[in-house]
């Protein structure tokens, strides 16, 4: 059981290096020049190299996109409470989300630069508009799917509709709400990043758009190594909070 548990914690690194080193000697092998594929080792020299660029766009991408990440977690969860919490709304707004969502946001971010201009407003609108649905659609679905017998319980013992809402139903979309932002958070990183790329003067967007021009591929991907470390490093963090705060739903899996 100790030794079950010890290779599944470190399962994701043995992988990754394992990725890491066919990705090496693939591009060795073939003699693959860098301004086409890099290899690991020429990323990992190009982010020494720009270190402290890189690190300043990460920080920019970054709380820009925790501010649209923040928007869409205050709207996500308000709407998914109205349309979880009436039939009339679920019927009514849901499909409408739905055709929101199917809009390609990249068709969007030349519209919010005509709005907001060049800068900080389409980073932050575009994190918000492609990672609030997840969340609104696992809240909502946290409260429609409340059992109704354990609604026509509570309702007997003289809950009012308010009370099986917030005090039943809530806790029991926890569950559904933390699943929720492990996905939208890296929605969020993509929607940052594409405003960058399409309408940005800064952040790691900028950066790979700029390095790609030039030709610079080791960059670019130092570029996406690093929005793919944010993303995880919030995915864990997450995971973590989600399994301290709700526990209870994770009973079977930790018994397995």
């Amino acid at each position: 059981m100790k030794i079950s548990k010890t290779l599944e914690r470190w399962s994701p690194m043995v992988l990754l290096a394992a990725i890491l080193l066919v990705w090496e000697a693939a591009v060795w092998l073939f003699q693959v020049p860098d301004f086409i594929f890099p290899g690991p080792v020429q990323i990992a020299l190009e982010f020494v190299e720009f270190k402290g660029p890189l690190l300043e766009a990460a920080w920019k991408t970054f709380w820009v996109t925790m501010l649209g990440f923040g928007i869409s977690i205050v709207v996500g969860v308000l709407l998914g409470f109205l349309i979880g919490s009436s039939r009339i709304a679920y019927t009514a707004v849901y499909p409408l989300m739905v055709a929101f969502n199917a809009v390609p946001k990249a068709a969007v971010v030349p519209i919010l630069v005509v709005w907001f201009g060049i800068g900080l407003g389409p980073g932050i609108l575009t994190a918000f508009l492609i990672s609030f649905f997840p969340i609104t659609v696992n809240i909502a679905t946290g409260l429609a799917t409340l059992e109704p017998e354990l609604e026509d319980v509570l309702r007997v013992l003289g809950a009012k509709r308010w009370d099986v809402l917030v005090k039943v139903g809530l806790p029991r979309s926890m569950p559904y709400f933390y699943g929720s932002l492990k996905v939208a958070i890296t929605l969020a990183f993509v929607g940052t990043v594409l405003a960058e790329m399409t309408a940005g003067d800064s952040g790691i967007g900028y950066l790979m758009q700029t390095a790609g021009s030039q030709q610079r591929l080791p960059l670019a991907f130092a570029g996406l190594v690093v929005i793919g470390a944010m993303a995880m490093a919030m995915y864990e963090l997450f995971s973590w909070i989600e399994m301290r705060t709700t526990g209870w739903a994770h009973r079977g899996s930790q018994a397995a």
